[in-house]
């Protein structure tokens, strides 16, 4: 399966032949797969031709924002360092994290245990434990938090305001000692 966000789409943007990518547009693309019974997902974002400086920006702190999160995980500690990080990174920029959606666990289901937050307390939620494995995937918008789902296709989320959206997102497997990233 394949998701394609568009400017302020924030995710579950769906392919078009309509859809026209211009000079200045950034997209995300979450490319999903199943292998052997088991799911991967994974999302990056592109700019098309020369892009604004704030688009730039915002694409680039969003990278950021994940590998930040990615840096710190480590068996043994509350997942909740996952969303400090990105929120605290994203704050600090001027961006905010959307709330509505997150990580996920990710295995033998697309969408399992635990719910991954993007914002939140350094010491909330379960314990990371090695062979855990979930997505970090923060979605970082220029403008408000805010969002509505497309009354049409009841799948694609947009910035309430109509501001910029960026979306990075790996999958993370939390080993003895860190973690290892399996999309790249």
């Amino acid at each position: 399966m394949v998701c394609t966000s568009i400017n302020d789409q924030i995710c579950h943007g769906i392919p078009s032949e309509d859809d026209v990518l211009k000079e200045g547009d950034i997209v995300n693309v979450d490319v999903s797969t199943i292998y052997n019974g088991y799911y991967s997902d994974a999302s990056r974002m592109f700019k098309i031709g020369e892009v604004s400086e704030e688009a730039d920006r915002l694409v680039r702190v969003t990278k950021e924002c994940m590998e930040m999160a990615i840096a710190n995980v480590k068996p043994w500690i509350p997942m909740g360092i996952i969303g400090a990080t990105i929120q605290e990174h994203a704050h600090k920029n001027g961006y905010t994290v959307v709330r509505d959606f997150g990580g996920h666990g990710i295995g033998v289901d697309f969408h399992e245990d635990p719910f991954v937050f993007h914002y939140g307390n350094e010491n909330d939620g379960v314990l990371m434990v090695p062979g855990m494995t979930f997505t970090i995937e923060p979605m970082i918008n220029e403008g408000g938090y805010e969002l509505y789902i497309d009354q049409d296709n009841e799948w694609t989320s947009y910035t309430d305001d109509g501001k910029l959206s960026a979306q990075w997102e790996n999958m993370i497997l939390v080993t003895e000692d860190g973690c290892e990233i399996l999309t790249y």
